[in-house]
């Protein structure tokens, strides 16, 4: 993951993630941001300010789990996958 200065362009720092990632999330209320990838994890990296961030944790998930919708209420990752016709939701919260 790359983050960047919105105004001059300039990469702030790089942390490593899974490949093929499909969406990010932002948690404002835990500066947590979250990137699902189709290697069957997630990527928890915590904002410390916004020069400086720090991987939480990698969460294993399934296979091709690489869509996600944040709740904000509830704080809950929602990611779906499908495999041999079978279609799954998993729900993800601390």
């Amino acid at each position: 993951m790359a983050v960047m200065n919105a105004d001059t362009g300039a990469v702030i720092q790089t942390l490593p993630i899974g490949d093929h990632v499909d969406a990010s999330a932002f948690d404002p209320e835990t500066r947590n941001i979250f990137n699902s990838n189709g290697e069957g994890t997630i990527t928890v990296i915590h904002q410390e300010s916004p020069d400086k961030y720090s991987i939480l944790e990698t969460v294993k998930t399934l296979p091709r789990a690489k869509t996600v919708a944040f709740d904000l209420k509830t704080h809950r990752l929602f990611l779906s996958t499908a495999e041999a016709g079978k279609f799954e939701v998993l729900v993800v919260g601390q």
